[in-house]
Parts: C-alpha cells; structure tokens; sequence
C-alpha cells in the first residue's frame, strides 16, 4: 500500500475521477467544429489546386469529321448533326455550309427556330439562318466551319478551322 494516510488516497482518487472533472463547455465544442472546419477547408482547396493543371476538358481527337454523301442532304434542307454540334445547309442551287451550333457566348448548343433562325436556350442569345447574331450575349455569330469533298466523294467538315461568312461548298446537282 502507500504510505498516505486513507483520507488522502481518497482525496486524491476523488480528484481523479472523471465523475467530478468539469464538463465541457459549450466554447470547447465550437473551438473543435471550427478547428475540422478549417481543416476540411484547407484540404479540399489543396485538392482543387492539385487538380487545377488538370484539364476538365479534353480536346477531340478527330476534328474532321465525314458526314456521307451529298445525296444525304437534299436541297433545300437543314439538317442538325448532334454528334458533331453542327448544322448543315444545303441550298436549292446546291450550294452547301456548315454552322457550328456552338454559341460563342458560354458553349450552349443553340437550336434552330421554325422561322430558321437559331436560339440559344441557356441565355437567349439570338442568331440569323446565316448564323449571324442578333441579340443576346452572345459576342459574336455562330462560326461557319471548312467543308470540303474527301476522295471518296463524302462531305467532310473540320470543326476546328473557320471561314468567312458565305463561303460555301459549290456541288454540281443533277438536272430533274
């Protein structure tokens, strides 16, 4: 045993006991939710700026595209090709161009209206049949992109080199 006298042990074991340690304070608990607060913060910016030389998105492997054969787009038409983001004219004189349906204010993909103007229904940017932009944010008008005749006689259009409005891909059309 010690040599303290029993008085003092069971001061002592009193003393010890969390039964009579003070409780926690209501400050101590907000000190350790602002204390993981902090933590947890720091973590995920250090997570965010890890990722940030990270490109979120990649570029397309294939800018060229092949689209089929002239005789897929009658005249008179326009035709939306989802998959590619681009609307393709096809004129009664057989004249063809190409529209990127991307709107140049934020990417949104504009739809065509029934009177043949285009919509872009993230922020109502508004553009002409010839993609020109009327109203809206939009800073400019949707880019005409490179049509061109492969070798084996398909439509080609190249997403990423533009011309100038009204440059259009001439086709012989065969008289009825």
């Amino acid at each position: 045993m010690s040599d303290s006298p029993p008085e003092t042990q069971t001061a002592e074991s009193l003393e010890a006991s969390p039964r009579f340690a003070p409780a926690e304070s209501r400050r101590d608990w907000l000190g350790l939710v602002a204390i993981c607060s902090a933590l947890g913060t720091f973590v995920v910016a250090l997570i965010g700026a890890l990722r940030l030389p990270m490109p979120s998105v990649f570029p397309e492997s294939q800018s060229r595209m092949k689209l089929g054969k002239p005789d897929a787009f009658p005249l008179g038409s326009t035709t939306n090709l989802k998959e590619a983001s681009v609307w393709i004219v096809r004129e009664e004189d057989g004249g063809m161009y190409a529209l990127s349906a991307v709107c140049t204010h934020l990417g949104c993909v504009a739809m065509r209206e029934e009177d043949g103007s285009f919509l872009c229904p993230c922020h109502g940017s508004v553009f002409e049949a010839d993609g020109a932009v009327v109203a809206g944010p939009a800073p400019g008008g949707l880019p005409w992109l490179e049509l061109s005749v492969s070798a084996d006689g398909q439509i080609v259009v190249d997403k990423t080199r533009t011309v100038a409005p009204g440059t259009r891909l001439m086709l012989e059309t065969k008289p009825v």
